[in-house]
């Protein structure tokens, strides 16, 4: 998931340096193999389309919104992250709030900011449709993995015009019933992936900025759905997944994960520059991290809370999601340590194997964060123990 934090306003030199880079990217992609990585986009833009119209006063039928496939998985979505039972009606008297101008009330689908910047989604969404979006997405994102990767692959892509406080786009791994969907974990269902307009309207002050935002956004995403697919037809992560696992395996997972999809958003966006408080900021994560984690190797930790730290690895706003920025900085020192083929071995290998080269990657004088012994131990005695 991405966080809307994520999203700074961007002056115009970022942006041009942003655009070389998916540019450069795309020059690679075709002078490189990735014979097997067949990776394709499907775009939906019909409730994104129909509720902008809405915003816009220009039509768009609240129930008929509603009932859409990627508002049903931005409305689900939006109940789990609030803590709130939504339901369709919710989502329906929201919508129809916003024809009639009337209060939104507590807004849980952020609908009131979205409706005052219903043009500039308008002038987005119809660039996204010109300007060869999808391949744009899959070229970025196939130079991450392994140059003999296989993946064929379909990844649904939902374009709204609401959603959750916090985030811009997400994947959910879906079975239909229908158009009622099921979310699913890790091995089955399909991953897909849901973006969020009217949080795309605030990466930039113009529809250039907004566009290279909204790419790297939805390529940190792709990443997920793309790794997703990439590990059902791995050996490797089927046994992985096949195999018992405990709240700190699924942290490290999470970690590897959103980590790598978090340094492809910074490269993306900052081509690699960094914030000025960049190591107050990590070191802050990295210490949380170490400490989250050793709360899940001790076996007396409540299963709620088990669910909270978790949970909260990904999902606390940009810089407070400890999973994420933690597993961010271990991609960077690897790729800069130890080189990007190294990096995208990791993706092959897996979790514990991410987490070593990390160290490995230390021993060069790195001055990044220091994880705790207790969960290289653990690693170490994971990969000893197959």
């Amino acid at each position: 998931m991405t966080t809307a934090s994520a999203g700074h306003r961007r002056s115009a030199r970022p942006v041009f340096v942003a655009v070389l880079f998916v540019g450069f990217l795309l020059q690679i992609a075709s002078a490189q193999g990735f014979d097997h990585f067949n990776l394709f986009l499907d775009l939906n833009y019909s409730s994104a389309d129909q509720t902008i119209d809405l915003y816009n006063g220009l039509g768009g039928i609240p129930g008929s919104i509603a009932l859409l496939r990627g508002s049903r998985i931005a409305l689900a979505t939006t109940a789990l992250l609030s803590g709130k039972p939504l339901t369709i009606t919710a989502l329906d008297t929201s919508l129809e709030s916003v024809k009639f101008n009337q209060s939104l009330g507590d807004d849980p689908f952020r609908m009131e900011d979205a409706r005052e910047n219903g043009a500039a989604m308008r002038e987005l969404l119809d660039v996204v449709k010109k300007r060869n979006f999808a391949q744009k997405v899959v070229a970025t994102v196939q130079q991450l993995f392994p140059e003999d990767a296989r993946l064929t692959a379909r990844v649904p892509v939902f374009f709204v015009a609401f959603g959750p406080q916090t985030v811009d786009a997400f994947v959910r791994r879906v079975i239909w019933h229908g158009d009622i969907p099921e979310f699913v974990g890790e091995g089955s269902g399909e991953p897909t992936i849901v973006v969020n307009l009217a949080k795309a309207v605030h990466y930039g002050d113009n529809v250039d900025a907004r566009f290279v935002g909204l790419m790297s956004v939805v390529a940190h995403e792709v990443f997920h759905a793309a790794f997703g697919a990439y590990k059902d037809d791995s050996p490797v992560w089927r046994a992985y997944y096949a195999s018992p696992r405990t709240p700190l395996d699924q942290l490290l997972d999470i970690t590897q994960n959103e980590g790598i999809a978090y340094y492809l958003s910074l490269l993306q966006r900052t081509h690699g520059r960094l914030v000025l408080d960049w190591a107050d900021r990590t070191r802050t994560a990295v210490d949380e991290f170490n400490r989250r984690a050793e709360e899940l190797l001790n076996p007396a930790t409540p299963p709620g809370r088990v669910t909270q730290i978790l949970q909260m690895a990904n999902t606390s706003g940009y810089w407070e999601s400890y999973g994420s920025i933690t597993g961010m900085v271990m991609a960077r020192e690897i790729d800069r340590t130890l080189g990007s083929q190294v990096l995208a071995s990791t993706i092959a290998q897996g979790p514990a194997d991410f987490f070593l080269k990390y160290q490995q990657a230390q021993r060069f004088g790195s001055e990044a964060p220091l994880l705790s012994p207790k969960i290289l131990s653990y690693v170490q005695g994971t990969v000893q123990g197959k």
